[in-house]
């Protein structure tokens, strides 16, 4: 007999998306299966949404964050896998019952990710068209075998597994994929595949995506420079195009400041660098989307790179300055 699994999804003011969440976790092939809709406090018509549907609610006490609405449903969860859904995205009919195969083809491996498709679940901006397709094409490129930072919108994890690894941790801030990720890969292998998939509804605007991007990158700092991974981190393919265009962006004045025409190739040569670290992605985007589309890609990439830049920057001088800052994610005894 298949093992219950416990789809687990927390939500805050999704109201306009959830119902295509919930609707495809119902038509998932697998059975049997559970839905636990953790409502964080929504003040939109979530809860109505759900209801409609025929899925129960449970709700926080106060609005904690993601972490407390996922242990929340761990509480109430009875299968054996749990299946930790963003309430944003919208899963393949066969996502749950490939996750399960894979989970069950082997006991070393402790969890599953799942990829997004490359088309968001709503097509409504090149915001979203762009960071759809940008988080699809760095999970294609990573699958297999992962460690340190986790994609925890699609995550399938045995019970037997969390009750070693968990809880989600409701203090830290954008980070907890870091966090559980670090205590699941102490132990076992997880795996990045996208067999397991849906399709995700990203941010729409540039102003909310930069702003998110800022703050993620911001408090990220204390969390990396702690682990023993900060080196691998430093040393990413995303910390050097950041890093690229960012002198790329500063030295922009050097011909006005120096007066000698020759500088304007200073900002060219880091430009042509921050292109070159990136250049399979671009390949990609442009042979997938076409001119126009890669065109529009690659500046919005750049606006991006200088937003992780200004947050890595930020966040550096806060570790350095703030007593409090560099004790935001102390690790915790084991």
């Amino acid at each position: 007999m298949n093992p219950l699994v416990s789809v687990i999804i927390p939500n805050y003011n999704y109201g306009y998306v959830l119902g295509q969440c919930l609707e495809a976790v119902k038509a998932q092939t697998y059975a049997p299966l559970e839905i636990i809709l953790v409502d964080d406090c929504s003040t939109d018509d979530s809860v109505a949404v759900a209801e409609a549907l025929g899925v129960p609610v449970l709700r926080t006490p106060r609005n904690g964050g993601v972490s407390v609405a996922r242990n929340l449903g761990v509480e109430h969860a009875r299968g054996e896998i749990l299946f930790f859904l963003d309430s944003d995205v919208a899963l393949a009919p066969d996502a749950v019952a490939e996750a399960v195969t894979m989970l069950a083809s082997d006991p070393r491996i402790g969890a599953v990710c799942g990829n997004y498709e490359a088309v968001p679940l709503n097509r409504v901006s090149l915001v979203r068209e762009y960071r759809n397709l940008y988080r699809h094409y760095w999970y294609l490129v990573a699958e297999g075998p992962i460690k340190g930072f986790l994609p925890v919108a699609i995550i399938a994890i045995p019970a037997r597994v969390w009750a070693e690894v968990g809880p989600w941790s409701e203090t830290l801030l954008q980070s907890e994929g870091a966090d559980i990720g670090e205590r699941l890969t102490d132990r076992y292998q997880v795996i990045l595949t996208s067999a397991v998939r849906g399709r995700h509804d990203d941010d729409a605007t540039a102003r909310v995506a930069l702003r998110k991007v800022f703050t993620r990158t911001r408090l990220h700092v204390p969390f990396f420079l702690q682990r023993r991974y900060a080196a691998g981190v430093v040393g990413s393919p995303e910390s050097g195009a950041s890093l690229s265009a960012a002198l790329s962006a500063a030295a922009l004045p050097l011909p006005l400041l120096t007066g000698l025409a020759w500088t304007w190739a200073v900002p060219l040569l880091f430009f042509l660098a921050w292109l070159g670290i990136d250049r399979r992605m671009y390949r990609f985007v442009f042979a997938s989307r076409g001119v126009a589309f890669g065109v529009y890609f690659v500046v919005m990439h750049y606006l991006v790179n200088l937003t992780i830049a200004a947050g890595a920057g930020i966040g550096i001088l806060q570790w350095l300055t703030s007593r409090s800052f560099r004790r935001l994610y102390v690790k915790a005894p084991a």
